[in-house]
């Protein structure tokens, strides 16, 4: 009796799980890109910064070396310790095009990035922003071209992806890749059936006029993290969201390079999505429990070879289906090394996705200080 619940549990569990993977997922990555013609409007680059004064000595000559006529940086130093401040200015004085916004503390957004992120946006002439993190390299000198080519009379706001670099013989490095990989799957694919549900702010990009419309970051300012996925979460709409996949609008930047640094990073985006709206929460719950129980259901009827066949046929369809879907998403994010390694990391990433959701139970996560 006990066996037959488990084994009904488990067919619908792979019924739910072909319905993301072929339903939701395959869509996305199975559409041919759609390149729109440059559009050359002025864009402000915003990049809110707290102690990091070697990553902006490293990266932001990559962003002035851009290749578009119209741009301004809007460099915010959010009360940094470091020399921060000091590099933004010596850049400053050696392009016309920077801007550099001195956030001074205040009790009321102590710590709080959005109020930072709000004096930038404040601080921008253009109407177009396109943002991203100062350990962040453009994958090309054409990323604010492909980023911005993206918007129109109805499209407000564009989509981008910041990948990871590689770090070779680091099975660390691929398992944060393939998080990345799976997450940008999962957020361009919602998008592209009409149900946007978040972004990161390594590379992203939206019209001034849109922030202001929806009184800022105002709707979450108590929240410290967020300032990317919650904003979209807020004023995304079906209709308003563009996506920019091509490898020349990628983003980069350097993974962690210890698991605990990793996990704590990972436990603050975790901790942000409680925030979601309740259809976004609920598909994305339902997702992340089908994969756990997936492979708790499947032990357990592996264990007691009940209905063996059925049982292998039907997990053997459902990595049939993730693997159509891994190969063709790692095609398109130029992330192909981690094909083979997937059913295993995925198992990982489950494991530690359930110690991030019982940790967040336990302890809250640190923010943006």
């Amino acid at each position: 009796m006990v066996l037959d619940i488990v084994f009904y549990s488990f067919t619908t569990i792979i019924a739910i799980q072909l319905i993301y993977y072929l339903g939701v997922f395959m869509p996305f990555v199975a559409a041919k890109p759609k390149p729109e013609a440059p559009k050359n409007i002025p864009v402000s680059i915003i990049i809110c910064c707290k102690n990091e004064a070697d990553n902006l000595k490293q990266n932001l000559p990559y962003i002035i070396e851009q290749d578009y006529r119209d741009f301004e940086i809007i460099l915010i130093d959010d009360y940094s310790k470091d020399d921060t401040l000091e590099i933004m200015k010596s850049f400053k004085d050696k392009h016309q095009n920077i801007k550099v916004v001195e956030v001074k503390p205040i009790d009321a957004f102590w710590g709080n990035k959005k109020y930072a992120l709000t004096l930038g946006i404040k601080a921008a002439t253009h109407n177009f922003l396109l943002f991203t993190d100062a350990d962040c390299t453009p994958n090309s000198k054409q990323w604010i071209s492909k980023m911005t080519r993206y918007f129109s009379n109805e499209k407000s706001m564009v989509l981008g992806y910041g990948a990871y670099k590689k770090r070779k013989y680091s099975l660390l490095n691929k398992l944060i890749r393939y998080e990345t990989l799976l997450a940008a799957i999962q957020y361009f694919s919602f998008a592209k059936i009409g149900m946007p549900y978040m972004g990161v702010g390594r590379n992203l990009a939206y019209r001034k006029e849109l922030f202001f419309n929806a009184s800022g970051f105002m709707n979450h300012m108590n929240i410290r993290s967020g300032d990317d996925d919650l904003f979209v979460n807020q004023v995304a709409t079906k209709t308003n969201v563009a996506l920019s996949y091509e490898t020349d609008s990628f983003t980069l930047t350097e993974g962690k390079t210890s698991l605990i640094s990793w996990f704590n990073q990972k436990r603050r985006h975790v901790s942000t999505a409680k925030h979601y709206k309740t259809l976004h929460k609920f598909s994305l719950s339902l997702f992340y429990i089908t994969q756990l129980l997936l492979w708790v259901s499947l032990i357990i009827l592996l264990s007691a070879q009940f209905q063996l066949i059925i049982v292998l046929c039907l997990f053997g369809l459902r990595i049939l289906s993730q693997s159509i879907v891994i190969h063709k998403g790692s095609k398109r994010f130029n992330e192909r090394d981690l094909l083979l390694l997937f059913p295993f990391l995925e198992l990982f990433l489950v494991l530690f996705q359930m110690a991030i959701f019982i940790t967040n139970q336990i302890s809250k996560p640190v923010h943006w200080k």
